[in-house]
């Protein structure tokens, strides 16, 4: 039916550029669509050597408004021609992160915003509830925090003070109805990846995963979060995890030896059938 290359992720295999950033290339139900974009530097060079063409995108889908994922916006819509975007309004607003007792700008950049701005009106979808894209391909929207033990991840915020908590809501993932089961793409999981599948599986009213792809933010996890990760991924009965990009080695690790499906490292230049 379709397949997915990861064509921008922390790791990647020899020939294709690396580095901090996410990005998905998905092809199925007739459309080609990118699934977030990057940093900035490594997503034109890797998807020409995936021999993935511009021309032929029909769909830009932006996780969350962060840049390692935003960053090859401006690219994008320069390489393309009557593409659909679709994300939260939040994804454009001012966003900061917190480490070392210093707090850095990591909202999209301002190349990207201008961009987006200059789509004609049409193009732009504001993602306030769950979309499809086409027959088998939707979005979740916002995805409701239910678990007590997931977060965003990090010390995410609105101001460069650090006095206000940004809960990251414009995050949404992706999913694919495959005649294997469902195919999930998630950008960071900052609503937490076991809150991102319920809410799915809620939205679909099917369980059966075949495959979750993208980056978990669980490179700061607490132990005890891991655990009670590992735990409500077993129930969902995977058929397959590909951690990538902000997962962290550790929680990949971990993940590996915990849960009953299996689970393997993602990378620029690898790639799914479905």
């Amino acid at each position: 039916m379709g397949s997915i290359e990861i064509v921008v992720d922390n790791k990647a295999a020899e020939g294709f550029a690396a580095e901090h950033g996410f990005a998905l290339w998905l092809k199925g139900d007739e459309r080609e669509i990118l699934f977030d974009t990057g940093n900035q530097e490594a997503l034109l060079p890797n998807c020409r050597k995936l021999e993935l063409n511009f021309s032929s995108l029909t769909d830009l889908v932006l996780s969350h408004g962060h840049y390692d994922h935003t960053g090859g916006v401006d690219s994008v819509v320069r390489e393309t021609k009557n593409i659909q975007v679709y994300l939260h309004q939040a994804a454009m607003q001012p966003r900061y992160s917190e480490g070392d007792g210093e707090t850095k700008s990591v909202r999209m950049p301002a190349a990207a915003m201008r961009s987006l701005w200059e789509l004609p009106e049409d193009s732009i979808h504001w993602l306030t509830h769950p979309f499809m894209i086409s027959t088998n391909i939707g979005l979740s929207g916002p995805i409701s925090r239910m678990t007590e033990y997931e977060d965003t991840g990090g010390s995410f915020y609105y101001d460069p003070l650090a006095e206000r908590p940004d809960p990251i809501e414009d995050d949404n993932a992706l999913w694919i109805d495959t005649p294997k089961g469902l195919v999930i793409c998630v950008g960071c999981s900052h609503a937490g990846i076991v809150n991102t599948i319920r809410a799915i599986i809620d939205i679909v009213g099917k369980a059966h995963i075949y495959c979750v792809i993208g980056g978990l933010h669980l490179i700061n996890a607490t132990a005890e979060r891991l655990e009670n990760t590992a735990l409500a991924l077993n129930e969902f009965n995977l058929g397959r995890l590909v951690t990538c990009h902000c997962t962290g080695d550790v929680a990949t690790e971990f993940l590996q030896t915990r849960l009953n499906c299996e689970v393997v490292q993602g990378y620029a230049g690898f790639s799914l059938d479905f």
